[in-house]
């Protein structure tokens, strides 16, 4: 295993490494996101009306306008081979947890010694799938979701990691990073107190702007699940959200004629969210047949609670099969997080923290009565035995215990390093935050060109502009351009300030559009990019402005130009990810433009083997049905085995619209990914 032992005392922290069948993420997406990856959790004005209002303004809050600055992540595929993932072991004489630092510091292992048993879902695969805010997700363990609705841009990124004092004397692993949706440091310390069965979890996020921030943080917590699973929690009312984007107040546990608290008993993916009352302790379980299972308890400040279920429907079991190995035991999520439900964004004041503490660990209880049908003595039980296990008043002594240790910057070298973005941040901003240290010798090639603005006014190798913008002359310094896509763009608005103060250049006004358009300023982002194009006609600008066509083309405006631009950024690439990439998008565009002949001259553009993967393959079905070839299309769809789109997004039901433009007969389950029902409300 190479392990090199990084402390030793009540809890030893170590690197280590694990072994798994892994498919692996890819690269990023070279284009910028320049709208949010569609997002389940959406409720329409209606709907959000209808809602407490506290809620609906919560729910209304400062929603995503993209993932940018990030990059979406969707170069994987599903070929799996044995790989060593490396991990940071955190052990004592009753527990082992077991943390993978370059997937967002995911507890992938809770292991209790004493009794042997795995306490969360430990997926026996890494398998990437379109379930993150940027893409790249993986199923299992217990992960940190922060920045807004959905999961984390960390699901696959890495996070800092170094050894720091616990509150007991022995040694602290922290987690830290700069999440960059919201521009808000963050860190997670994980620790095991001596004798105690409860991994104990400090957090904190941190606002060091003069500004108020949105903020969004859920903990999710995946369990395994059986006929016999039940998830308690101190609750008599839940909101429950289904997927074709209804929130609706219900009683908890029994709904519809099931009892919705057995996660197998709902037939479609669904989510409760818990009406846990002001004064009542914060906790969540989920018991198997025999009353034991895990118990997951907070500070009140962590507030909310959720049971995520996958339900016994073929969409649901669907999924799950495509997130780890057929045969596998399925798996439930309990989470909590800082609002009621996770379509709600909280504000976090200027230079204000939230800061709270978990604890996770085994619980057994009596199982006549977990499983009875009087639901208050249910709950009772397990409160019962949590209170034993782990009393409410230690809970908030560790909390005002850890508090001093959360400003103990890092003595040690670090254990994983994340990114050089919260260097950059601090470079920019002057921050000062104790306990999570971001020194500039973090910051790595990909910050470099955004420390040049910073520091001289100007992005390294653009073109100089004459007096005015967009006349620019001839930079002898200037690298050749090579065809390779600008790099990252920062879209802050302090970094918006930078570039709008900067000279003019076909780059500079690229990255200029691409802030102002996140800024929902599309008409000056359309200027810029139009301005970039003039100086120097590049496929990048351009693409950007067949994206600004197809928005408007919604709107029934402008669908033949966005074609054309985008014809034209693709006949100026010659090859690899940015191509393909450009393809992905074109093809759908073209098609509502009605030209199919296009669409396919553009798909045959790539080579073979990006052509045989899933998502080009239902693109074709797609051309070959507006092409009038529904035979063609069906096979397709049914010869050598069929496709399995490896970027398949939560929700999306672009299978079951293009089967249903080809046929009336039922969809293959092997296609069969909805998670609603076709007609009438869902969670029945």
């Amino acid at each position: 295993m190479g392990e090199s032992e990084a402390a030793v005392g009540r809890t030893t922290v170590r690197s280590s490494s694990l072994t798994l069948p892994v498919a692996p993420v890819g690269p990023e997406n070279p284009l910028p996101p320049l709208f949010p990856l569609d997002e389940a959790h959406t409720l329409e004005e209606g709907e959000r009306a209808a809602l407490p209002s506290s809620m609906a303004r919560q729910v209304g809050y400062e929603p995503l306008r993209s993932v940018l600055p990030t990059r979406v992540l969707d170069g994987y595929g599903r070929d799996r081979s044995p790989c060593a993932v490396g991990t940071l072991v955190i052990e004592s004489d009753r527990l082992r947890a077991t943390v993978l630092p370059g997937f967002g510091g995911r507890v992938y292992s809770l292991h209790h010694k004493p009794t042997g048993r795995e306490l969360l879902y430990a997926n026996p695969v890494f398998q990437p799938a379109d379930f993150a805010l940027n893409g790249a997700w993986f199923s299992g363990g217990i992960e940190w979701n922060i920045g807004a609705t959905g999961h984390t841009t960390f699901s696959c990124a890495p996070v800092h990691a170094a050894v720091v004092p616990a509150p007991d004397g022995g040694e602290m692993l922290r987690l830290w990073e700069w999440e960059r949706l919201r521009d808000t440091p963050f860190q997670v310390d994980l620790w095991l107190p001596e004798g105690s069965d409860f991994l104990h979890v400090g957090a904190r996020i941190r606002n060091p702007h003069d500004r108020t921030v949105p903020v969004y943080w859920w903990s999710n917590i995946a369990v395994p699940e059986d006929e016999r699973t039940r998830v308690l929690v101190p609750a008599e009312e839940t909101w429950h959200f289904g997927y074709e984007r209804s929130l609706r107040r219900i009683p908890v546990p029994h709904w519809r004629d099931a009892d919705r608290s057995y996660p197998l008993r709902s037939e479609f993916p669904a989510d409760f969210f818990y009406e846990v009352p002001t004064e009542a302790r914060k906790w969540i379980a989920s018991l198997d047949g025999d009353g034991r299972g895990l118990v997951q308890t907070s500070t009140d400040l962590l507030r909310g609670r959720k049971l995520f279920v996958w339900g016994h429907g073929p969409g649901g079991r669907r999924w799950q099969r495509w997130l780890t190995e057929p045969g596998t035991p399925g798996y439930a999520e309990i989470q909590a997080g800082l609002a009621r439900t996770q379509l709600e964004h909280v504000p976090l004041e200027a230079g204000d923290e939230f800061a709270w503490l978990e604890a996770y660990g085994p619980l057994d209880a009596d199982a006549a009565t977990v499983h009875g049908d009087d639901w208050g003595a249910a709950r009772a039980e397990v409160e019962e035995r949590l209170e034993a296990a782990l009393p409410r008043v230690d809970v908030e002594a560790a909390y005002a215990a850890w508090r001093p240790y959360a400003d103990t910057d890092p003595a040690g070298p670090l254990l994983a390093t994340g990114s050089g973005w919260g260097a950059l941040e601090v470079a920019r901003g002057g921050h000062r935050l104790p306990g999570t240290p971001f020194p500039a010798e973090l910051l790595g090639e990909e910050q470099q060109p955004w420390l040049q603005l910073l520091e001289t006014g100007r992005l390294p190798g653009e073109v100089r502009a004459a007096p005015g913008r967009g006349s620019p002359d001839g930079d002898p310094d200037a690298p050749e351009r090579d065809g390779t896509p600008p790099g990252a763009t920062l879209v802050s608005a302090a970094w918006r300030d930078q570039l709008e103060c900067a000279p003019s250049g076909p780059v500079t006004d690229y990255h200029l559009g691409i802030a102002q358009w996140h800024a929902g300023d599309h008409a000056q982002a359309v200027r810029s990019w139009e301005r970039s194009c003039a100086a120097a006609e590049s496929p990048w600008a351009l693409r950007c402005l067949a994206v600004a066509d197809a928005y408007d083309a919604a709107a029934g405006l402008h669908p033949q130009r966005a074609a054309d631009r985008f014809l034209a950024a693709v006949a100026l690439v010659a090859d690899g990810p940015a191509l393909a990439a450009l393809v992905r998008e074109a093809v759908p565009v073209l098609l509502a433009a009605d030209r199919p002949a296009d669409a396919r001259a553009v798909l045959d553009r790539l080579p073979d083997e990006e052509r045989a993967r899933g998502r080009c393959r239902l693109l074709h079905a797609r051309v070959l049905v507006a092409e009038g070839d529904v035979a063609g299309a069906r096979a397709v769809f049914t010869e050598g085995g069929g496709f399995e789109v490896d970027d398949l997004r939560e929700g999306d039901e672009v299978l079951n619209e293009t089967w249903k433009a080809i046929t009336d007969d039922p969809i293959p389950d092997r296609y069969e990914f909805r998670m609603r029902p076709a007609q009438g409300p869902s969670g029945t």
